[in-house]
């Protein structure tokens, strides 16, 4: 009886341990896949493949150390980050590199025009963006009338411009195409339509909550009316990208 007593207190022993040792091993693999994840997502390899970022998980709490050379670098990072499978938190602790230049400057402004423009798929890739006191110009080749006119849309709409000025010239689609693959992750297009929603002057200050799944977005929140919803979904719809949008907001 009492050898039977201590050869089920050994199983019981040895199942602990053997819990203890899995754990970490289970920890460490899924700690390996978010950061080569990060690494290998479409805006890490796009976006910020010139910047210096080293990414750090333990048990699913993320940390980033490095510097990019933009402030919006640092919010896209975390916000790519925050949407990997099995990611807990996430510590920024990038810094931008070089001489930032002054929230609401026209280098401020061009810059954050500048990005919005390339998160949008039916936008040129070749329009260039320069900002004086606010007023936005436009150059560079647009392949249809439709796609100027968009282009000087988005922009209007971005925080922070007073006007645009479209000097873009439409010329036959032989631009610079994006090469985008088949198959953009999901964590990438979730910050992406995050960052646009954000920068929109009309989405700005949406509470929205955003999940993507096998390129298809769903937007969660309050919007104001029905109009304001509609434009959310346009937004997140021309996001490079997104196949999809399901727009589950409410209405305040």
């Amino acid at each position: 009886m009492k050898t039977k007593a201590l050869y089920s207190l050994f199983l019981a022993v040895a199942a602990v341990a053997l819990v203890a040792i899995s754990m970490p091993v289970h920890a460490s693999k899924m700690d390996d896949l978010i950061e080569s994840s990060a690494k290998t997502s479409y805006v890490f390899k796009t976006y910020l493949k010139d910047d210096d970022i080293k990414i750090q998980s333990r048990n699913g709490a993320v940390t980033l150390t490095g510097s990019v050379s933009e402030d919006n670098h640092k919010s896209l990072a975390q916000e790519t980050v925050a949407g990997l499978p099995g990611v807990k938190s996430v510590d920024n602790g990038l810094v931008v590199k070089g001489e930032r230049p002054a929230e609401k400057s026209d280098a401020w402004l061009s810059a954050k025009v500048k990005t919005t423009l390339l998160f949008h798929q039916n936008v040129s890739v070749m329009t260039e963006v320069k900002a004086k006191d606010g007023i936005v110009t436009l150059q560079g080749a647009a392949a249809s009338q439709a796609q100027k006119e968009l282009t000087a849309e988005y922009a209007k709409d971005i925080d922070g411009v007073k006007d645009v000025i479209n000097e873009m010239v439409v010329s036959s689609p032989s631009e610079k195409t994006r090469t985008v693959g088949d198959k953009i992750d999901d964590a990438s297009i979730t910050a992406l339509v995050k960052m646009t929603l954000l920068y929109h002057r009309s989405t700005s200050a949406l509470n929205t909550k955003v999940e993507t799944k096998d390129g298809v977005v769903t937007l969660y929140g309050k919007a104001k009316d029905a109009s304001e919803k509609v434009l959310a979904t346009k937004l997140a719809n021309d996001v490079t990208g997104v196949k999809g949008v399901q727009n589950r907001m409410t209405f305040e």
